[in-house]
């Protein structure tokens, strides 16, 4: 939360040059090897409750995308710098993923045991982005430093402007587009590490300040209530009875989203909270046999967040040399590659200051 990265999309004249491309990092083919130990690593340090390891990774894996642009290519085949031109068709989508070789894969395939997440896609006011991000500093500046390197292990916090829309479930003003990337357990009754920090963010933003749930993203608990957030919702709601009387487009999901025939999607059982079908209101809805209980957030007193009762976390140090080895130093081998096949640069150049990327620290 101290290093923003800008980047400003332009249009440009047909005939300038360029044939740049955006094969996005997270689209690329990635070794199947390389995913299923990456994941490996970070289920250990959720297991063992060393988040400095995953501020270690972060750091390593996030040097390495801004070197290569995260995945910008000039002529087609490398990052050279900036600015990328290319034609419209090229710059606004990628997905070289699907054309992976036996030994590759799309980082998300679930025929590998590679990475597997929640992700929260909000959009706020841009009158209100302001405040919101003011408590998110204060939400870290409460904390441990280690608590958001889940998130940066995914990009950080990825945020794109939006304009207003007329349609009946578009955003009603302006806003900023919030995407949040994390971690989440193949085990629905096993807890995250710092669970209660995302709760409080997820919650600020969708209760104190309206924010807006992605209609392709979020867990259940963005859509409660969500209809009485849009002015025209009534008006869709008729438009959707005139032209699908028998409700063939719908189903228990979207009844659920939109209050037909049932109240709402929130189900509250043991553990609910964790996978965020419901906001805790009691400890069993959290996971009180592993130690996390349903507590008020930080910032956002009236958030109800499930929170590890609190202990030391071990020095980062501590925490890296209690890993396995073979875990650990395998991963490091692994990015150093990645690197070396993305920016077609010495692996060992990795660790020379003069190849990190100089970004603007925003307090």
């Amino acid at each position: 939360m101290k290093t923003v990265m800008y980047r400003k999309d332009d249009r440009e004249p047909v005939s300038s040059d360029g044939n740049g491309v955006n094969d996005f990092i997270g689209f690329q083919p990635t070794s199947k090897k390389a995913l299923t130990t990456i994941r490996k690593i970070e289920e250990i340090a959720e297991a063992t409750n060393k988040a400095g390891v995953k501020c270690s990774i972060s750091k390593i894996e996030f040097d390495m995308i801004i070197k290569s642009g995260t995945g910008l290519k000039n002529d087609g085949h490398k990052f050279l710098g900036y600015p990328v031109i290319g034609y419209q068709n090229d710059m606004q989508s990628s997905g070289s993923c699907l054309a992976s070789a036996d030994d590759t894969a799309c980082p998300w395939d679930p025929r590998i045991k590679g990475i597997f997440f929640f992700e929260i896609g909000i959009g706020i006011n841009i009158s209100k982005i302001g405040p919101f991000l003011s408590d998110v500093k204060k939400l870290r500046d409460k904390i441990s430093r280690n608590s958001f390197c889940g998130v940066e292990l995914y990009n950080g916090f990825l945020m794109r402007y939006v304009k207003a829309s007329s349609a009946y479930l578009g955003k009603q003003e302006d806003s900023v587009e919030i995407e949040i990337t994390y971690y989440r357990s193949k085990d629905p009754s096993t807890p995250r590490l710092y669970e209660d920090v995302l709760e409080e963010i997820e919650q600020m933003a969708l209760m104190k300040y309206g924010a807006l749930p992605h209609w392709g993203k979020n867990r259940n608990l963005a859509f409660d209530g969500v209809l009485k957030k849009y002015n025209k919702y009534e008006a869709f709601l008729q438009v959707k009875s005139k032209y699908d009387p028998q409700g063939l487009f719908s189903n228990e999901w979207t009844d659920g989203v939109l209050e037909i025939g049932q109240v709402g999607v929130i189900i509250k059982k043991d553990g609910c909270a964790l996978e965020g079908l419901c906001v805790c209101s009691e400890d069993k809805h959290c996971a009180p046999d592993k130690g996390y209980f349903c507590k008020s957030g930080r910032v956002y007193k009236e958030a109800r967040v499930c929170r590890r009762q609190e202990e030391v976390e071990p020095s980062f140090f501590r925490a890296f040399f209690q890993m396995p080895g073979w875990c650990v130093w395998t991963g490091i081998l692994l990015l150093s590659s990645w690197f070396a096949l993305h920016t077609r640069a010495d692996p060992s150049q990795l660790f020379k200051s003069s190849l990190w990327p100089t970004l603007e620290p925003r307090s």
